[in-house]
């Protein structure tokens, strides 16, 4: 199995250990960094009991890609098929528009992610990577995006979003391909994941030389109670 096959396993083992709680068999980020949680490629049995100790009984643990199954005693909550992307073919260019955010900012961040909906955002994400933002004139956030997840070699570009009254200008592509000048100079490869229903920002991705790698899933998988 390809480490961006099961990605969120490889980061919180590896690179982003730091944010993570668990153990060797069984890990998540901590709760106010990212929802996700992740089991080897191979889990045992001592892998889901642990992950049932991080999330509590009865609680969902939100995995980014499906394991080969799930114990009989665990249910599956919801699925969100998506799409991996690789960014191996995007012109990288600065956005002059652009500021990195920092803590400061998160507040402006967290309102423009309920605006948006780009998908799960928590209050200290913006440690997972650089996060880039554009304001109005007035000083209001109308666009950003960042780093996220990191596993060895790759960085995942997220929270790509834009407000409605602010779109139609190019700000979204201008971030992404800023973020992914700064990967490659880091010399590591950019990817995305992308809802497979957001055809919209398919299309966008696609124009701009990404390329799927791989279908896969963000499963809520709900532990025994």
């Amino acid at each position: 199995m390809h480490l961006l096959d099961n990605p969120v396993w490889h980061a919180l083992t590896g690179p982003q250990q730091k944010l993570a709680e668990g153990s060797a068999n069984a890990s998540r980020y901590q709760p106010d960094v990212a929802v996700f949680a992740a089991v080897p490629d191979d889990p045992s049995r001592s892998s889901w009991d642990e992950l049932r100790d991080l999330v509590g009984a009865g609680g969902v643990a939100v995995l980014f890609c499906e394991p080969p199954s799930l114990p009989a005693d665990w249910e599956r909550a919801f699925r969100l098929p998506a799409l991996q992307m690789m960014g191996t073919g995007v012109e990288r260019a600065t956005c002059g528009a652009a500021t990195v955010l920092g803590v400061d900012d998160v507040d402006d961040m967290l309102a423009l992610v309920d605006r948006t909906r780009p998908g799960p955002f928590e209050r200290r994400t913006i440690e997972l990577g650089d996060y880039l933002g554009v304001r109005d004139d007035d000083g209001v956030l109308i666009a950003m995006a960042g780093m996220r997840m990191h596993a060895p070699g790759h960085v995942e570009i997220s929270a790509v979003c834009t407000d409605e009254r602010s779109r139609g200008r190019g700000l979204a592509t201008a971030l992404v391909r800023d973020l992914v000048g700064r990967i490659r100079d880091r010399a590591e490869t950019p990817l995305l994941h992308v809802s497979e229903e957001n055809v919209g920002a398919i299309r966008i991705y696609e124009g701009l030389g990404f390329e799927t790698r791989l279908r896969t899933e963000i499963i809520g998988a709900r532990a025994p109670k």
